[in-house]
């Protein structure tokens, strides 16, 4: 059995006491905030000047983001904002609210929140503690763990994984055509298949778009994490 760090271990007692005592493991969702946590030290380091190791103590919290900068820009939306946007745009892909998850990190720039789509996805934000706008609008996939219950035909598994995989893309495709308004929804439903197959089997990729960043963090049987966030403009680019 794998030994949850200290931050995973709180995360798992605030999930459960928030929504309930549910087996975890088959609904994927514990893996989802973790795997979103981890990605997030990766794809916000990239608005830190100069990047470091973080440096943790053996058996010490690991931290969400460590290289993000206090002044890293942030939608200007809350995430219930972003929430009652969307399901205005998308009514039949409403997303529920956006649950606060407590971790140890007082001291941290961020806190976090997370709302369940369905069995395999789940959407998450990184949020400026202070304003508690979005600096961080996450998407994260789970693929469903096979049961002994219940064996499915393998013709079976591939159809219920390519339809996972579709609602991933569509979900994707809303986020980027709702944050960026000059790309139609065709483009945008083509913009997210092209990020999940140029990031297909990689930890961190990543591409601009105007003031948006668009980021794959794939880890195969693991999940994948989507993640769009705003970037500075240098002169250069204006």
């Amino acid at each position: 059995m794998a030994i949850l760090t200290r931050l995973e271990q709180q995360v798992l007692i605030s999930y459960q006491t928030q929504f309930g005592r549910y087996p975890l493991a088959k609904s994927g969702i514990f893996s989802a905030i973790i795997l979103a946590l981890t990605f997030s030290s990766v794809s916000l380091a990239e608005n830190s000047a100069k990047p470091m190791e973080p440096q943790t103590a053996a058996g010490s919290e690991p931290t969400i983001a460590p290289y993000l900068r206090e002044d890293a820009p942030v939608f200007m939306l809350t995430a219930a904002q972003f929430r009652e946007k969307f399901n205005t745009t998308y009514p039949h892909m409403a997303l529920a609210e956006y649950q606060s998850i407590k971790t140890l990190e007082v001291k941290s720039p961020l806190t976090r929140a997370a709302s369940r789509i369905n069995s395999t996805l789940y959407s998450s934000v990184a949020l400026d503690k202070n304003k508690r706008t979005i600096r961080s609008l996450q998407l994260t996939y789970i693929p469903a763990l096979p049961t002994e219950e219940k064996a499915e035909k393998p013709e079976t598994l591939a159809k219920v994984e390519k339809y996972n995989r579709a609602t991933l893309t569509n979900y994707i495709a809303a986020f980027i055509n709702l944050l960026e308004p000059t790309l139609t929804a065709e483009k945008s439903q083509h913009k997210a298949i092209e990020l999940l197959e140029k990031g297909k089997g990689t930890p961190f990729y990543q591409q601009t778009e105007g003031t948006l960043r668009f980021v794959i963090a794939d880890h195969n049987e693991k999940g994948i994490t989507f993640a769009i966030e705003p970037i500075k403009l240098s002169l250069s680019d204006k």
